[in-house]
Parts: C-alpha cells; structure tokens; sequence
C-alpha cells in the first residue's frame, strides 16, 4: 500500500482578525499552496473540518466554508472534527484516485457565541440540554473526580497551564500566552469549581492548512515529507452519566494507532506530543491514556518535568489548547504543529532534539467523549 505524506502545513494566528471569514480562510490556504508551488486546479480533492453549530455564527458550514479554500467545483467532503477531516484526507489518497488533497479546518471564534453555550448543544435536547449541562460542567466533575480517586492535587493540574502558556510565548501564532505561576492559576476566577479561569482554553480564530501527497508526488514536492505511520479513534456513550469519565476510550484509539505505527513503548518511542487539553488537568489525565506514565501518575509526571520543552517527551512545545482554542479547528492544529517538529521548521518552539516520530491528539464531546490519535514519522 503506498504511503501518504504531509508536504506543507500554513496556520493563522489564534488572536482575532478583522478580516471576513472567507478572506481569512483564503489567505492561509493560499498561503500553502503557494510554499508548495502549486495552483488551485493541481489539487485533486479538498476536504473542510468546520462545525453547523453556530461556530463562526453559521448553522450551515457547507453554505460558506467552501469559497475561501478553494474549493469551488472540486470534489471535496467536511467532517466536524478535524482530525476526522485529516484521515479522511489521507483515505481518498489511499483510494489511489487522488495523489493530492488539500484538507483546512476553520473558525472564526470572535464571531460565535461564547464555547460553553454551543457545547451544551452536545447534550439531548429532552433530558440533558435543560439542566445547563456544557463541556466545562462536565469537565469539572471529571477534574473532581480525577483528583479524588488519584489524590492529584489542584497544584499539579495548575502546572499544565503555566508550562503550556510558557512554551506559548515562543509560538507566534498562538492566542493566550504568558508567564504565569502557579499562584497566579490557583488565584483566577472559579469558572465551575474546581476549574479555574486560567486552566480552561480560551475561545480563538483559526485557519490551519495541511497539503497531503502520495508518496511518489510527495518526493517530488518537498525534501522532508512527513509521514501517516498511525492512526486510531474511538467513541464513548453518548451520555456522560452512563461512563466512568476516568476511563475514557482514549486508551483504545492510542492501540490502534500505535500497532499501525509499530510503537510498543510510547515514552520511549516518541519524540513529542501535541495533545488536546482544553482544560489543564486533561493534559495529564490524557498523557496516562497515552501511556506517557502510570495510571493516576499524572500529578508525579508534571512534577518530573518530563513533558517540559527540554525532558524526556516534550507535551506541547506549541502551548496546546490552552493556548489557541480554534474549536473545531484545533485537531488539526495539533497535527500542523506535530508535522512542524519533525520537519524542524517549529521556529522558537521546536523542541531540543531530532524529531523522527510525533503524536497529535484531538478530542470532542463531554469528558472526551470522541479520541482520535495520529502517529507522525520522518
């Protein structure tokens, strides 16, 4: 079976723009193409990862997303989650009909309701959706019930947000980035208790561009591709009160990615990882799904510095989610800034060492609901 490859990757920054949506959009995907030396009619397919609910104020992305990738009369297809859209991408490559797609997800946060509303859409709409459950109300139960069950305390999950806001300050395209200490966490508004203002994502704009390649145009079109060696998702029951939310399907969807990519030890084996925090204490519980460490070993592993920029696995060299929340864009952020490092073109955040294989996490839905996990190589 042939190999699909990443050539070239083009993001936006996180902070708002003035711009309209689709000069927003057309800018990075133009941008990309133009690294790659080509045109618009030398793309094959095109895939989009937006959302219907009312992010960047629309209902119906298909209505708008398309003109400003560029994607006028292509044969193209959207998924909501954006990792989604990536292997979706790398499928119609694989189809062997295809040896070129362009896949881009986007969002314009400054011009949708604030996060925590449009979340509470993932709830049924007869039962869960009236008591005001949203993405922070659960993962605020889960972070208690975290904390609990492994005695992680508040400190250790306030940790993820000043290393992750740190390693922001040295990514240009990022939202929210600054130096704060843990004080400086621990003190900020209580936004569902015992989450705090600083240890939740922020809401951002968002354009990221990845140009995928068979392995025989890939050669062809850049020096240094960066290669799919594995992929695994999986999904959890809809209801977050029918799930223990500290046993998620993360574990599964890393399985699956890792036999593909051949990986038995993944602490070892991996070089960095981008993983999807949308609220700081993830970060640590996902990194034990992973296999970075123990289980209800997360609170000892910030405190190793093993995921800072310089030990064993850097965790989000780029400052993560915390950082730049782009929604439904911020999957394939992770796998931009995952391709970024193996290539070496990270910039001031490129980590300290040869990059040969990388991770990038996405997740969606209440506590983790929906895993996805891409194993990048060299």
């Amino acid at each position: 079976m042939q190999r699909v490859a990443i050539t070239h990757v083009a993001q936006s920054s996180g902070a708002e723009s003035r711009e309209s949506l689709m000069d927003f959009t057309y800018r990075v995907n133009r941008e990309v193409l133009d690294k790659a030396g080509l045109q618009r009619e030398d793309v094959g397919c095109i895939i989009a990862g937006s959302a219907d609910i009312f992010h960047s104020g629309l209902s119906c992305a298909n209505a708008f997303d398309w003109d400003g990738i560029g994607a006028f009369l292509k044969e193209g297809s959207r998924a909501e989650e954006s990792a989604f859209s990536f292997i979706y991408g790398c499928m119609r490559i694989l189809s062997g009909r295809y040896d070129t797609v362009l896949v881009t997800a986007l969002v314009k946060g400054s011009e949708n309701p604030d996060n925590d509303p449009i979340t509470s859409f993932y709830g049924d709409p007869f039962y869960l959706r009236p008591t005001g459950i949203n993405e922070s109300v659960v993962a605020a139960m889960q972070m208690r019930q975290y904390m609990e069950r492994y005695s992680v305390t508040e400190e250790q999950c306030a940790q993820v947000a000043v290393k992750n806001l740190g390693n922001a300050l040295f990514n240009p395209c990022a939202d929210r980035k600054r130096r704060v200490s843990i004080e400086d966490v621990m003190s900020s508004e209580r936004i569902y208790d015992p989450l705090k203002a600083l240890e939740c994502a922020p809401k951002s704009d968002g354009v990221v561009a990845v140009l995928l390649a068979s392995e025989k145009r890939a050669k062809k079109l850049t020096k240094k591709p960066v290669w799919l060696a594995g992929y695994g998702c999986s999904m959890d029951h809809f209801h977050p009160g029918d799930r223990d939310l500290l046993k998620g399907r993360l574990p599964e969807a890393a399985k699956r990615a890792y036999g593909m990519a051949g990986i038995a030890y993944p602490r070892k084996e991996l070089d960095v990882a981008e993983v999807c925090e949308p609220y700081a204490f993830q970060e640590l519980l996902w990194c034990e799904q992973l296999g970075f460490c123990g289980e209800g070993k997360g609170g000892k592993w910030i405190d190793s510095g093993a995921s800072r920029m310089d030990g064993v696995l850097p965790v989000n060299p780029s400052g993560g989610v915390l950082a730049t929340n782009p929604y439904p864009a911020r999957g394939l952020y992770r796998i931009a800034e995952a391709a970024l490092q193996i290539k070496g073109e990270a910039g001031e955040h490129q980590v300290g060492k040869t990059v040969r294989k990388a991770l990038a996490h996405s997740t969606h839905g209440f506590g983790g609901q929906c895993q996805s996990v891409v194993i990048l190589s060299a």
